[in-house]
Formats: C-alpha cells, structure tokens, sequence
C-alpha cells in the first residue's frame, strides 16, 4: 500500500530511525520483521540494518538523495560497508561540526537547503556528493531544515508555519509542488513522522486520516 502507519519500539516518531531514498531503506537493527516487512513494500526498497557510530537514531544521522549519501565523522567503517554493500551511489563522510545531518539537509534529486550556518566546505561536499544545486536556509525560522520538511522527487511538505513565499521559493528550488501539513496527531516537525520516498510513505503511528489524505496529495503518493 501507498501510505502506511508505523511506530517502533512503541515510538511515532519513525523518521528519528529510518533514512530512505528510491532504493534502499536504512534502518537500526532489532526492529520487528512484520514491520521491516511494512517499510520494504510501502517503500518499494532494499534494507539495510545499521546503526550509525553505534547509535539508533539513523534518521537524524542520515543525509542523501538517489545519488549519494552523508554521514556523520564518527560512523564506524563497518557501518560504512553495510550501506556500500547494498546501495550504488557515493557514500562519503563529512568532516564537520555538524553531524546531525538528517536535520539539517533538505534534499532531493534536484536541490538541497542546508542549515544556515553551513560552511562553504559542508556545502561543496553536499553539491559533490548529492549532485544537487545547494543553497543555505531556513523554514519558518527553523535551521534545521531537515527537520521541518520531508521532500520527495514528486513532492515536499513543510512546517505549517512556513510562508507562502517560502513555499513558492521551496517548490521553484526543489522543482515539486510544496504545501503544508502536520504529522502525528498536528505536529509541524514534518520529517519526525513521515518518511517518504517516490513509491509511498511511511507515518507515525498517531497521523490522523486527514494528515494521511494531505500526505498522500501533496507527496503524489497514490
């Protein structure tokens, strides 16, 4: 099915756990089959169980697009392999004082919106790596952009607060139709409940019927 309700380990906030992009789903080891079941067919992916520099919170950690993705300098090497092992693309680590990358790039296959206080070398080895147009922002005064949206190849939904300017200039850049939603029983932090790619889309187990149906429209999941 198209859209599916998840939680794990009792929790709704499912995208603090998964990366996703067209192709693979990453995710922490120790998580139920029937629901890994849930995330490779709603998805249409391949998973890989991994913990990032030994943590769970793989979402957070996790930045990319259908091209490459980011990980945080204190991955282990064999946390490495386990994602080379399965995805094509580049797989490279940032050196940086960021490491939370899931917060704080916004990315699809055409662009990427990066924290604000990014600096130039964090921003080439995302445009090197995605092989995306790279620009620094904010969504509704949120620096950490990641955080506030979830954007796919057909689609982004932001933070409810975000301005209409914002959503014209986020849909130009990103080259989809934007609009905004909450996740979770009416929470703005998009990317917390919503994993998303272009086959469908995983929720926290709280999204109501209508966040589903607002989902589903503004992700071009059908």
């Amino acid at each position: 099915m198209p859209i599916e309700r998840l939680s794990l380990w009792g929790n709704p906030h499912i995208g603090v756990y998964i990366f996703a992009n067209d192709s693979i789903a990453i995710v922490p080891p120790g998580i139920d089959r029937k629901d890994l079941e849930i995330i490779r067919s709603t998805l249409g992916v391949e998973i890989v169980e991994t913990t990032i520099g030994g943590m769970r919170i793989v979402g957070v950690l996790i930045a990319g697009n259908n091209n490459g993705i980011l990980l945080p300098r204190f991955v282990e090497g064999s946390e490495i392999q386990a994602i080379k092992r399965v995805f094509d693309g580049v797989v490279e680590v940032v050196i940086g004082r960021m490491t939370a990358l899931g917060n704080v790039v916004l990315a699809n296959d055409k662009a990427a919106l990066v924290h604000p206080e990014a600096d130039s070398s964090f921003i080439e080895k995302v445009r090197d790596v995605l092989g995306v147009e790279v620009e620094k922002g904010s969504i509704a005064e949120i620096p950490t952009v990641g955080s506030a949206a979830t954007v796919t190849n057909k689609g982004g939904l932001v933070h409810p607060d975000a301005t209409d300017e914002e959503l014209r200039f986020l849909s130009n850049f990103f080259s989809v139709p934007v609009d905004v939603g909450t996740v979770n029983f009416g929470i703005g932090f998009i990317r917390s409940g919503l994993v998303a790619n272009t086959h469908g889309a995983l929720v926290g187990e709280r999204t109501t019927g209508p966040e589903m149906l607002r989902i589903t429209q503004v992700l071009g999941v059908k």
